[in-house]
């Protein structure tokens, strides 16, 4: 996480932007009489200086809003029924939101994609985010094959590594991924 300044408006006593033009969250301690120390509400991402700023926002309330007519036996086969085609558990999430108006499958049947994906045993083997690293891992070492000169996408190759580690180690503690899973390094290879 950041942390940023903002300037306490005087006659108020409200945080206004801080230096990074966000607002200030509301648990800030104050430090000085003019300044709040804050957390910014966007975080830097790895291995870069940059910001990532895209997403969805969330659904505001967690109840199930009285347009949404899908019973939880509905929206639980609609999943499953879309995982068949092939789908991710984001991307189901996404087409459960746009094609079907469903804002939040957890809240009308209590369960994430993901949960009712492993429920009915056709969650992938590994987690969806290290399943999409790994592929670019080895679409870059495709690139790095026919292209040795090419010492920026080796950097970039050894950070996708270094993300890969980091999941792995983060997945390996919380029991998603088997004890003995091993990635192979590809960046001494490709070097």
């Amino acid at each position: 996480m950041t942390i940023c300044l903002g300037r306490v408006e005087p006659e108020r006593g409200k945080p206004t932007r801080n230096n990074c033009g966000d607002k200030l969250n509301s648990g800030e301690q104050e430090t000085n009489k003019n300044f709040n120390l804050g957390v910014c509400a966007l975080t830097a991402r790895l291995y870069t200086s940059k910001r990532g700023r895209s997403g969805s926002t969330r659904p505001i309330s967690k109840k199930t809003p009285s347009w949404v007519k899908y019973t939880p036996d509905e929206v639980e086969s609609l999943v499953l029924r879309l995982s068949r085609e092939g789908n991710t558990a984001s991307t189901i999430g996404v087409l459960m939101r746009d094609r079907f108006g469903v804002p939040l499958v957890k809240s009308i049947t209590g369960k994430n994609v993901q949960e009712i994906l492993r429920g009915n045993q056709q969650a992938g083997a590994l987690p969806e985010d290290l399943a999409a690293l790994l592929k670019k891992a080895e679409d870059l070492r495709r690139h790095l094959e026919k292209n040795r000169k090419d010492s920026v996408n080796k950097r970039s190759l050894a950070m996708i590594e270094s993300k890969v580690h980091r999941l792995v180690k983060y997945y390996r503690a919380r029991g998603l991924i088997r004890p003995d899973w091993q990635y192979k390094h590809v960046v001494a290879s490709v070097a």
